[in-house]
């Protein structure tokens, strides 16, 4: 049974870590910019409706020197 998580849940974890290394939205929008795509709204919009792709989280987990780890889980 596949689970999807909900964008809101998606979008607070995202927040929480980027707040705790005291990086802003606008900054970190700022740092994945690439030709001018990238911008604050953009990615709070992203964010929220949980449409932010797998390889932009990964880029803002290096921005703020973090890694992503799939773990196992314990059944």
């Amino acid at each position: 049974m596949k689970r999807k998580e909900e964008p809101r849940t998606i979008k607070n974890e995202v927040k929480s870590y980027i707040v705790k290394e005291g990086f802003t939205m606008k900054k970190i929008a700022d740092l994945l910019d690439d030709e001018g795509r990238t911008t604050l709204q953009n990615l709070s919009n992203k964010l929220t409706r949980g449409t932010i792709k797998y390889s932009e989280i990964k880029e803002i987990a290096d921005i703020l020197g973090y890694d992503i780890k799939w773990e196992k889980k314990n059944k």
